[in-house]
């Protein structure tokens, strides 16, 4: 059914119960302003309909020269015309504008807070979500959720909430009018509705789809634009500027067409609530023109039967701007909850206990170890031990599992029981946390914030000082080129960091390691944009600064 549609209730329990499960908490946290939006609302749609009832009056005081209110006649004159029509017409218009600006704040209002809650709960769930997730989906997906889909979501639920409850107020309201003036008029009128709402489910389903489509589409030239940008340098060395135009006007023709086809069917949904609503006037004009001319209606009541027909013309047309609101929301809703739904594969088992006062002892003890789409061991049998505080080199070829063994240490990855310790306890009885807080990480792949360098170098120790900075800096021998910059630390760099070369970057995320001053402190590849001399400087620094303390060194080469 149309309303199953509209609130989210579905097959499968996808979206079910009202607005679906990841809605329905947040409309119930703004309940109260909610419910004061309803009330005005039916206040706005009650009083609306008094309109009509003034018409009557007017007619029928122009035509018979006299009028009937509350049940007594009187003459038609200027003061019954100004205190019975012209002043509660005022009134009528203060109230309705009042109305209408307060269930708009209450309605939009709440809509941009559930949006707000939805995308917190968005950020906090993604962050929780392995390493796996992120090789699967792609960034530019990701941030269509947080965009689009987001979007599309606020005013389904903003614009779409109201209109629902606007046009199914007002509507009923008004058909309640119209059934009491004359039954039968009343039901020849609502055979066209009915076959619009009949039409209007079957188009739901239609554009719910392309819609789906639509957004998959985005999705997929989002992802392409972001890759491309951010290898511009790769795209420019290869000459390959041509070929990637040509790959992106492909994507975006096809985004285009998806585009049109949405558009054509939400245009053809338009034009059949226009004939509808044309076929209806045309059965009014007809049947209560005949009415008039029998004598059981007088101009007045047809006019004001007009009147409400006129306050249902708006609950009819709302139905395709809302079938469209409530497909395209259904659908972005869909996307968003598979996000949501997406489970967490590492986390904290029940009744963990922190690390507290690590020492750095690191124990493999026969681990076997496969990534979770892979089809084969990338680390077997693997038993070795680190005693607190000594510096250990861990050297292999490309594709030896060096990686795999610090992704199992800073629990990326599930863990077999009882083949990793830390200090004598199995990691999967520590929180993942407390392990992760116990180690200082410099990965092969350094990533870099679109940040200042001293906030990149501070990012894990939240009170650091100016002097701190620069003493981690002076030990990973980048000091120098920083103060070579304008704005020195507060140099403010690219996105992924690309206003530093690759030897730079490397030794701006040592540093960032370094002033964590961690017990285990993982170097993975860490030096390989350096040259020698400098690469002596930096394990140098180390051996000094790191005595007594956990050191990995990962390299393909001694």
């Amino acid at each position: 059914m149309y309303i199953e549609s509209f609130f989210g209730i579905g097959k499968g329990g996808k979206n079910a119960v009202i607005f679906g499960k990841y809605i329905n908490r947040y409309y119930l946290k703004h309940a109260p302003v909610l419910l004061l939006g309803l009330a005005a609302l039916l206040t706005v749609d009650y009083i609306q309909l008094l309109i009509p009832q003034l018409y009557r009056l007017v007619i029928n005081g122009v035509n018979l020269g006299q009028v009937v209110v509350n049940g007594e006649t009187l003459l038609f004159t200027k003061e019954v015309l100004l205190q019975h029509i012209c002043l509660p017409m005022i009134w009528i218009v203060v109230l309705m504008v009042i109305g209408r600006f307060l269930w708009r704040i209450c309605f939009f209002g709440s809509a941009v807070r559930v949006a707000a809650d939805l995308r917190e709960r968005m950020f906090d769930h993604s962050r929780r979500l392995s390493q796996q997730y992120y090789q699967v989906n792609k960034v530019g997906n990701l941030m269509s959720l947080y965009t689009n889909d987001l979007d599309t979501i606020q005013e389904c639920f903003g614009d779409g909430v109201l209109m629902f409850f606007d046009a199914l107020t007002l509507g009923l309201l008004a058909l309640y009018k119209m059934w009491t003036m004359d039954v039968r008029l009343t039901l020849l009128a609502l055979i066209p509705a009915l076959l619009m709402f009949a039409i209007g489910t079957q188009m739901s389903k239609v554009m719910t789809r392309r819609w789906e489509e639509r957004q998959e589409a985005f999705s997929g030239l989002s992802d392409f634009a972001q890759e491309n940008f951010s290898g511009i340098a790769v795209i420019k060395a290869f000459v390959k500027e041509y070929k990637e135009l040509q790959a992106f006007r492909k994507l975006n023709k096809e985004n285009e067409e998806i585009n049109v086809t949405y558009t054509k069917i939400a245009t053809l949904l338009e034009v059949l609530v226009t004939l509808f609503v044309e076929s209806v006037v045309c059965i009014i004009l007809g049947y209560g023109g005949y009415l008039v001319y029998q004598g059981r209606f007088n101009a007045g009541q047809l006019v004001e039967y007009i009147g409400y027909f006129e306050a249902i013309v708006w609950p009819i047309m709302a139905v395709s701007m809302l079938i469209e609101k409530t497909s395209r929301g259904k659908a972005s809703l869909n996307r968003i909850t598979e996000l949501l739904d997406a489970p967490i594969d590492v986390a904290d088992r029940p009744g963990v206990a922190d690390l507290t006062d690590p020492k750095g002892g690191i124990e493999f003890r026969h681990l076997n170890f496969r990534y979770p789409d892979g089809e084969y061991d990338v680390l077997r049998d693997i038993s070795f031990t680190i005693a607190p505080g000594e510096s250990v080199g861990i050297v292999g070829k490309t594709g030896a599992g060096k990686t795999a063994l610090v992704d199992l240490l800073l629990r990326t990855y599930n863990v077999p029981d009882g083949t990793l310790f830390v200090d004598g306890r199995d990691v999967n009885s520590l929180s993942i946390h407390s392990v992760r807080n116990a180690c200082a990480y410099v990965p092969q792949d350094n990533f870099l914030f679109s940040d200042t360098i001293a906030h990149n170098i501070a990012f894990g120790v939240d009170d650091a000082t100016p002097e701190d900075i620069e003493r981690a800096a002076s030990m990973a021998d980048v000091r120098d080129n920083i103060v070579d910059f304008k704005d020195g630390y507060e140099t403010v760099l690219g996105e992924r960091g690309v206003t530093v070369s690759g030897g730079q970057k490397q030794r701006i995320s040592i540093a960032r390691a370094l002033l964590k001053d961690a017990p285990i402190l993982i170097l993975d590849d860490s030096v390989s944009a350096v040259d020698t001399s400098t690469e002596k400087i930096i394990l140098d620094n180390l051996k000094n600064s790191r005595a007594g303390k956990t050191t990995l060194l990962i390299a393909h080469r001694i």
